[in-house]
């Protein structure tokens, strides 16, 4: 190969350093956007309509000096619209349906919050990176509150609504009164919605957070609910042989050390004619597949991160958040599950819903 040959395309290096520049313009921006939602400022600015930083900072309780900078970040971002003549901003409302608590699900300023939490993890990743190994849950002091906030926007949308019905027949027994399991409950919004729409349903929550099963009970408590339990408990070493109707498990598995084991132990926790309800994450297990899903970089960086890491911090196999359907499939095939179907949902473009049974 010549010298020619192997010179760069000029054009190509001058549009790979724009692209560098804008990554790192919406990546601070990113930061700002996080900022904003965490200190109210998107959904008070979506509130009072045009505003002076003057106006917005004391509507929100702010300090005006830092209120004023976050603006002109975000008026030349384009996310904010600013009037020179009468010195006030605005909030599209194009912009606040993806930024304000009226979002929903949608509510990407809630979720940008992972960016500045996974950045405190940075250097510890390098490490990682250097001597192998991984992370525990406790350098993330702020992810259970964090997924508690993302799994309340969905759960409360969609959980009865949109997601029961993706299996035959689940609202009606529910109504009649089976055994129900989540495996890596997290705070348990999901199970505590159940408990109260389903009060003939018996339910129970287990994960191996003590802070996280906290949450969960004093929410049940908070709701009045007697048929929703909680346990502290590695669901890799569950032992409920032929205890439960229905299992679920909300983008917990790809996490978990030893996930083929713990899905070894749903498949012996369903009683026959039990169902396995599982959410994970969708994505091809090639990587080449994913090339054209627009969420693809953020899932493998949230996998270094966190979900790759926190496997390997327990010593585990470091499944990590793109494990995939393919693979996904392989594993529930191989914990006994002779039937496994794949459901999605229009409104969730980050989850696939496996609707799976035994033999």
């Amino acid at each position: 190969m010549t010298a020619l040959e192997t010179s760069p395309d000029p054009t190509a290096v001058e549009a790979f350093g724009d692209r560098m520049v804008q990554m790192l313009n919406e990546a601070l921006t990113g930061l700002l956007v996080s900022l904003g939602h965490q200190a109210g400022l998107f959904d008070t600015l979506a509130a009072i309509g045009p505003a002076t930083s003057t106006q917005l900072a004391e509507a929100a309780g702010c300090d005006e000096r830092y209120v004023r900078e976050w603006l002109g970040g975000l008026t030349v971002s384009g996310i904010v619209r600013h009037n020179p003549e009468a010195d006030t901003y605005r909030l599209p409302p194009e912009h606040a349906a993806w930024l304000t608590a009226d979002a929903g699900p949608n509510n990407m300023a809630r979720t940008l919050q992972f960016v500045p939490m996974l950045a405190e993890v940075e250097q510890d990743i390098l490490t990682c990176f250097r001597d192998g190994g991984g992370l525990s849950y406790d350098r993330y002091p702020r992810f259970h509150a964090w997924m508690d906030s993302e799994s309340r926007a969905t759960v409360d949308v969609a959980l009865l609504d949109v997601v029961v019905p993706l299996v035959p027949g689940l609202d009606e027994r529910l109504r009649a009164g089976i055994d129900v399991a989540d495996v890596g409950c997290g705070s348990g919004h999901a199970i505590n919605v159940l408990a109260q729409a389903y009060p003939a349903s018996r339910l129970v929550g287990y994960d191996f957070s003590e802070e996280a099963i906290a949450r969960a009970r004093a929410e049940a408590t908070q709701l009045g609910l007697t048929n929703a339990r909680f346990e502290v408990r590695d669901v890799a070493e569950l032992d409920e042989p032929g205890r439960f109707d229905l299992v679920t498990a909300f983008d917990a598995i790809h996490d978990q050390a030893f996930p083929a084991r713990v899905l070894a132990e749903v498949s012996r926790a369903l009683r026959p004619g039990g169902t396995f309800l599982m959410v994970d994450i969708k994505a091809s297990s090639s990587v080449d597949d994913n090339i054209e899903n627009p969420f693809a970089p953020g899932l493998y960086a949230f996998s270094v991160f966190h979900c790759l890491s926190v496997s390997l911090g327990l010593g585990g196999v470091g499944l990590g958040t793109v494990w995939g359907r393919q693979l996904a499939t392989s594993m529930l095939h191989d914990a006994g599950f002779a039937s496994v179907e794949i459901r999605e949902i229009e409104d969730d473009p980050f989850n696939d819903f496996y609707v799976c049974s035994k033999a």
